[in-house]
Formats: structure tokens, sequence, C-alpha cells
């Protein structure tokens, strides 16, 4: 099961910190992801990590966004800063068995959240 927390409402410029706790799981050969969906739009990749910390962000968040794992806490984190109001969207966190060190954006993923609402207002 995963768990998405810390949406919110934010104007422009500001930074929300979203959070995604996992159990049932082996958290530490997981590999993770951070995906939004805004409406009419399809579900994009944001960020993703895998069991080694090699990280992938999307170009449109790289440098204000970071993606991070607390393995012991069974816990991922997406810290966005800079927010924009086309950040607006749906975020979901999706987990998988990892492969070797192959990290991918695309939602090559088994397991989903139910989402966090991020709303960013200009």
């Amino acid at each position: 099961q995963l768990v998405e927390s810390g949406g919110g409402s934010v104007q422009a410029g500001g930074s929300l910190r979203l959070s995604c706790t996992a159990s049932g799981y082996t958290f530490s050969t997981m590999r993770m992801g951070w995906f939004r969906q805004a409406p009419g739009k399809e579900r994009e990749g944001v960020a993703a990590i895998n069991r080694f910390s090699r990280t992938a962000y999307a170009a449109s968040v790289k440098d204000r966004f970071t993606i991070s794992q607390d393995s012991a806490a069974s816990t991922l984190y997406l810290q966005m800063n800079s927010l924009k109001p086309e950040d607006t969207a749906m975020y979901y966190c999706a987990a998988d068995e990892s492969v070797g060190n192959w990290l991918t954006l695309s939602p090559q993923y088994n397991y989903w959240g139910q989402g966090t609402q991020v709303t960013v207002s200009s």
C-alpha cells in the first residue's frame, strides 16, 4: 500500500513537500516514482529513484523538485520548490521492484497510491 500526503494549495513561487509511505513492500529493493496528472492531460512522470539512489527528473521540474527516500521509514519524498501554476495536478506515488540500475519516468510501475492534490495559484 502506498499513501501520499503533503499536497495542498500554494501561491506561485512557494514550496510543498510530498510524502509517500509504503507498507507491505521491502522498501530497500524497490524503485519509486512520482507522477502527476492534470485534468484532461495524460499522466506524466515527474521524478524517480531506484534502490541505488539513482534519480531521474522530467525537464519541466529539474532544478526545482528533489526526490529522496528514507528506507528506514519506508517513505518517499518530493520536495517541490519554485512552484508554478502549471505544476497544478494530482500527484501519485508509484513503486515496483528494482531491475538492476534501471530507472524510468514512464508509468511502468505495478503499485500506485491514491494521489494527493497540488494546486498552485498565480
